[in-house]
């Protein structure tokens, strides 16, 4: 037998923590299904539409957080290559355009094989890191899909740093 092949015994549905901790954090969300849940989240740009879903046959517990930023088809091949730009520093997750949809999402998965449950901090960072990578690089989209902008222009104009205070 593989170790793929061991079967464990699992105490609780993943999703019922991020039930818990968004029920304690007093986040709107709305239970979707026994393996989904979903939430719109305030950011400092726009409003992220979260979902978690648990998905057993991987073990992981999966975010995606979509934003509005609908991609014409003559932007397609831009908005490639700053997912290329971005994904290469981005350390934990990525983005995807979803084609279904022609929107940009950014996903990120925490494994939790052989039984592990998730922990309130492990949700609470899942989260906060899908916002602030999503916030970080909002403007990003925007100026490719919006302004007409080449993805490495975008990519300048979001990663300059400010030094001092206004």
């Amino acid at each position: 037998m593989s170790l793929m092949e061991m079967e464990v015994e699992r105490q609780s549905n993943p999703v019922d923590m991020i039930e818990f901790v968004a029920a304690n954090n007093d986040w709107s969300f709305e239970r979707s299904g026994e393996d989904e849940l979903a939430m719109t989240v305030e950011g400092k740009w726009t409003d992220y539409h979260v979902s978690f879903s648990w998905m057993e046959e991987f073990e992981a517990l999966h975010i995606a957080c979509a934003f509005d930023v609908k991609v014409s088809e003559p932007r397609v091949n831009e908005v490639i290559k700053l997912l290329s730009c971005i994904n290469g520093q981005v350390l934990m997750g990525h983005f995807d355009l979803w084609r279904q949809e022609d929107i940009v999402i950014f996903r990120q998965s925490l494994l939790l094989s052989g039984g592990a449950e998730p922990t309130n901090r492990q949700v609470e960072v899942l989260l906060s890191n899908a916002l602030d990578t999503c916030e970080a690089y909002y403007q990003a989209f925007q100026f490719v899909v919006w302004s007409g902008l080449e993805a490495n222009r975008a990519m300048e104009a979001v990663l300059f740093e400010t030094v001092g205070e206004a």
